[in-house]
């Protein structure tokens, strides 16, 4: 395989450091806030890195899923953790498209409603029990056991479930599991806590794909 033909390799990602000289003083802004948001806080360093592990599959930036997966293992995460944080992020974007589904019904039905989200819309969601019966009970299994307390706690999977449906932008989600969270005995600032680290790991999808923009522009 040709150089040009290869999009993604390993050592590509070193050439991050070269934002350093281009745009010196926002990079320098960028690495800052990420160290913060995955420093030790409310919530563990090694938590968040499985949270920033999770994100990672949502925004799926192969550099980043590297780079988190060899941090959560410095900081003692198990395979095992590593893949039930990967399994509540693939229930939490398929469940963005999912629960998008009541703004399809409502389109499809002519709705004359102003208001694109509402939370009641949410109700609608029962209605795929009759339209696609099989898939959708299929899909509410597999969510229920995603997060569904295992090595990771009910707590745990709920926040990082909120910290994935901020990079999914899914308004129903966010209000879904911040309120199953709060449930769970997560505090405000735990919260804030998971969706920092959702915010630098999406803001920082787009930095390391800049590795790419890097190698194109040389060629």
């Amino acid at each position: 395989m040709n150089h040009q033909d290869s999009l993604f390799k390993k050592s590509n990602f070193k050439r991050i450091g070269e934002f350093n000289s281009l745009s010196p003083e926002i990079f320098k802004a960028f690495v800052s806030f990420e160290k913060l948001a995955l420093a030790e806080g409310k919530l563990t360093a090694k938590f968040k890195e499985l949270i920033a592990i999770a994100i990672a599959h949502t925004t799926g930036c192969p550099y980043c899923i590297e780079a988190h997966v060899k941090q959560a293992k410095k900081h003692g995460v198990s395979k095992e953790e590593m893949a039930e944080s990967i399994m509540v992020a693939t229930a939490l974007k398929a469940g963005s498209a999912m629960a998008h589904g009541v703004n399809a019904l409502n389109a499809y039905d002519g709705t004359e409603d102003d208001e694109l989200f509402r939370a009641s819309y949410i109700n609608r969601l029962g209605e795929f029990t009759q339209l696609s019966g099989d898939a959708f009970k299929a899909f509410g299994s597999f969510d229920q056991k995603a997060l569904k307390a295992g090595i990771l706690s009910s707590k745990e999977k709920e926040l990082i479930a909120v910290a994935v449906a901020h990079t999914t932008g899914c308004p129903y989600c966010i209000d879904i599991h911040t309120k199953a969270a709060k449930k769970a005995a997560a505090t405000k600032e735990e919260l804030a806590e998971s969706i920092m680290v959702a915010t630098a790991l999406k803001a920082g999808s787009a930095l390391a794909h800049g590795v790419n923009a890097l190698v194109a522009f040389d060629e």
